[in-house]
This record gives C-alpha cells, structure tokens and sequence, in this order.
C-alpha cells in the first residue's frame, strides 16, 4: 500500500491551479520519475476541476486511485494512491491538510499563488507518515 502525491490546488474561475504538491516516486525507474510527477501533476488538477464544490470522490485511473476533495470555498485537495490503500485514510489526511493549508495561508494567496510562492511546508511529512509501510520495503 503506498501514497504518491498529495496535492493542494484551488478552483478558481475559469481553472484549478496547483498551490503545493508532495510525491514519492522512488518505486519508479529513474528515468520514468520525472514523467510520473507530470502524470500525477496533470491527473490531480483534472480530477481537481472536474469534480463540483462540496464533493468527494474517488477515481481510477490506471493503476493508481484518485482521491478528491473539494471544499466549499474553492480549496481543493488531491491524493494519488495504489488500488490497496483505505479510501477512508485518504480523506482524513485530506480532511487534515486542507483545514491545516487555509488556516497557516492566506485566502488571498490561493487565487495567485503557486508551488513557488506557496509557503507552506507541511505536505512532504504528511505523505511519508501516512506511507503505510509493508514487510521488505
């Protein structure tokens, strides 16, 4: 059971855009890695726009399970996991980061921000203490 990205995105008008995001693809080849994150970039701002606000919901999408969340006020957040990992566990770490991400940045960062301007740190723990971790690895 692993995680491989958890993002946070807003969905604005007309678009969602990515604010911060976390991966682990160190199960990945080398030289696929960097195609991956794309992958998972593109896959979690699509599911992030195509999804209502208000909503939760999981897709499948090759062999990975996309999990969404997208609040009311627009903050959307994405977990991109194998088909094994608990659907439940995924939203409560959506639950937790998304309520986390709005109180330490501020609404006015959302509408403009980006990964790089974003100063919020969190995510690279969250994915690794949430990494469920199976005998031999």
């Amino acid at each position: 059971m692993r995680l491989y990205s958890l993002s946070v995105l807003y969905k604005g008008d007309p678009k969602v855009h990515l604010l911060k995001a976390a991966y682990d693809v160190s199960t990945f080849n080398f030289f696929q890695r960097s195609s991956v994150q794309e992958f998972m970039t593109f896959t979690s701002q699509l599911i992030a726009e195509r999804s209502p606000l208000g909503s939760r919901a999981s897709v499948k999408e090759q062999e990975y399970l996309c999990h969404v969340y997208v609040r009311n006020d627009g903050l959307a957040g994405v977990v991109i996991a194998d088909n094994e990992y608990p659907q439940r566990v995924c939203f409560t770490l959506l639950d937790k980061v998304l309520d986390e991400f709005s109180r330490q940045v501020s609404k006015v960062d959302w509408i403009s921000g980006s990964p790089a301007t974003i100063g919020y740190s969190a995510l690279d723990g969250y994915l690794s203490k949430y990494q469920v971790q199976t005998p031999g690895t």
